[in-house]
């Protein structure tokens, strides 16, 4: 291993990292049923450095605003080409690009900041998001 990158990875993401702090989180601070950012403040934002296909659609590479809608079971995440808002105040629906359900699971160890990361997986990378005693994990693909 020389230390040099074979190649590109296939996305990043800035976001920033609430604590749980002793409160609830889901269907606490974070509503079942409604918009969240992801995270705090800004609104998270992720690049895709190739097309990559997720939810079913093939999504071009660039810059892109990542929410989601929480459930007990499952979370609604939804790809929005509106960059640069703060929160979800001013999210627009015609702007998404994709909305894909992925499932929760719960983990036994409670995470007390909000995490994100990628992990390897064939053909592209799995989004992994950690807060609580929750994990969900978003497939992406690169596109053909």
């Amino acid at each position: 291993m020389n230390g040099k990158v074979k190649d590109l990875p296939v996305a990043r993401i800035i976001f920033s990292r609430p604590q749980k702090n002793n409160r609830t989180i889901f269907n606490g601070i974070v509503k079942y049923g409604e918009m969240w950012r992801l995270g705090a403040n800004e609104a998270t934002e992720i690049e895709f450095f190739k097309n990559v296909k997720i939810g079913g659609k093939v999504i071009p590479k660039g810059r892109y605003t990542l929410y989601c809608i929480p459930e007990a079971d499952k979370w609604t995440l939804i790809i929005s080409k509106d960059n640069y808002s703060w929160g979800n105040y001013t999210y627009d629906i015609k702007k998404d690009i994709v909305r894909t359900t992925i499932p929760v699971e719960k983990i036994s160890s409670p995470i007390e900041n909000f995490t994100v990361y990628f992990e390897d997986a064939k053909n592209g990378a799995n989004l992994i998001m950690e807060w609580d005693d929750v994990k969900a994990s978003l497939p992406i693909t690169i596109a053909p």
